[in-house]
């Protein structure tokens, strides 16, 4: 064998070794690319795309803790101490106290029948208040879907406040501003219409289920009223029925609602007027009239036949107020009520950013009827709440 021969055949064994080792070498393979969320201002801030999706979503929602006092917002409780040691049922003024946690998610897309949306506000409320027969003071704890419905460009179906409410901007910037005198209903089952024209006219109509306060019954005969139901909620295929027209311009507005209670065949309506006095000041006032009021229900004197849409006391009802925007982080909100019942109500109120996110608002309350012939005559009352708002 010659030299030649033996670098060859060297060679070659080199370059087999490598070409086995080379086989059994880790492939590193490429990193996928990633997908951003990426922001949607569409639908205003706070919207971002769901990945690989055209949808838009904003999740947001708010912590807050009202406390309140005085006999118009606080609770009378028996004292537990007396009532263990002695029997004695002694009452005591005490807090009303309510800690929410409201979670709100806001899913749209544009599709060619308009903008599909699907809206969820989930509330969690831990109240101190007074509960059971006995009137001791106590602590509840409750979830409920506030809001939950889906729209197609107009359309809505789902569970919101009634159209009879929310079409006249419901009433003032004030917590308290149904207080003494009801202004309409909240909570129902709904499907709408809202149409929308380009010179500030707009036009809704829904069919509603109701809902709300229980309806009492001596369905037993024992002479006692039994709770049998709500009394507002659907009781055959008629639905409630509202309808509204509005014109907004750049000095303030004028809506107008009609609502028709299919339980108890009554109607109610509502006009409102909205004006802005300068920049700061904004002023509204608004009217109700319903059917069947002093109609003696169920024998009684006086007695107001049961209408959901008009739950105030008496044939009319008059609202109005204003909102001072004082500086920047405060405004200065002012309601009053009166019904042909001579109820009463003023509710004026603090709203101040103290930082971005986070709203201090002390409120007072007083309330009051005037027909020295309701109770015994002393029908006034004074209560003061503050609430405590963290937005996100």
């Amino acid at each position: 064998m010659n030299i030649k021969s033996l670098l060859l055949g060297s060679a070659a064994a080199l370059v087999a070794v490598s070409g086995a080792r080379a086989a059994d070498a880790v492939v590193i393979a490429e990193p996928e690319p990633m997908e951003y969320v990426r922001v949607c201002d569409v639908y205003g801030t706070g919207f971002y795309y769901i990945p690989g999706t055209e949808t838009c979503l904003k999740i947001g929602g708010y912590v807050q803790y009202d406390i309140g006092v005085g006999d118009a917002l606080g609770i009378t409780s028996w004292d537990k101490l007396d009532a263990a040691e002695d029997g004695d049922l002694d009452e005591n003024d005490s807090y009303f106290k309510r800690a929410r946690v409201s979670i709100q998610l806001d899913a749209r897309s544009e599709t060619e029948l308009g903008t599909l949306r699907g809206y969820v506000e989930m509330r969690f409320n831990d109240d101190q208040s007074t509960t059971g027969a006995f009137g001791f003071s106590g602590q509840t704890q409750s979830w409920e879907v506030n809001h939950g419905y889906i729209e197609l460009g107009g359309f809505r179906v789902g569970k919101t406040d009634s159209l009879f409410s929310t079409f006249t901007g419901y009433a003032g910037n004030v917590i308290n501003d149904d207080i003494a005198v009801a202004y309409g209903p909240f909570d129902t089952n709904q499907i709408s219409y809202t149409w929308v024209g380009g010179n500030g006219f707009s036009a809704a109509v829904a069919l509603e289920e109701g809902g709300g306060d229980d309806f009492e019954f001596d369905i037993d005969g024992d002479g006692d009223l039994d709770v049998v139901g709500d009394l507002y909620t659907l009781d055959s295929y008629v639905p409630h029925v509202v309808g509204g027209l509005s014109w907004t311009q750049g000095w303030g507005g004028i809506s107008a609602v009609v609502g028709y209670d299919a339980n108890w065949e009554e109607w109610a309506g509502k006009v409102r007027l909205d004006v802005n006095a300068t920049e700061q000041l904004s002023l509204w006032v608004m009217a109700g009239y319903k059917s069947g009021a002093d109609d003696d229900f169920a024998g009684v004197p006086g007695l107001d036949t049961p209408n959901y849409y008009g739950q105030w006391s008496g044939d009319w009802a008059v609202f109005g107020g204003g909102t001072y925007q004082a500086t920047e982080k405060a405004s200065i909100n002012l309601q009053l009520a009166y019904d042909e019942g001579e109820n009463f109500s003023a509710v004026a109120n603090v709203d101040y950013t103290l930082v971005p996110g986070f709203r201090v608002i002390p409120e007072i309350v007083y309330v009051d009827n005037f027909d020295d012939e309701v109770g015994d005559g002393d029908n006034d009352a004074l209560g003061g709440f503050l609430r405590l708002r963290r937005s996100f």
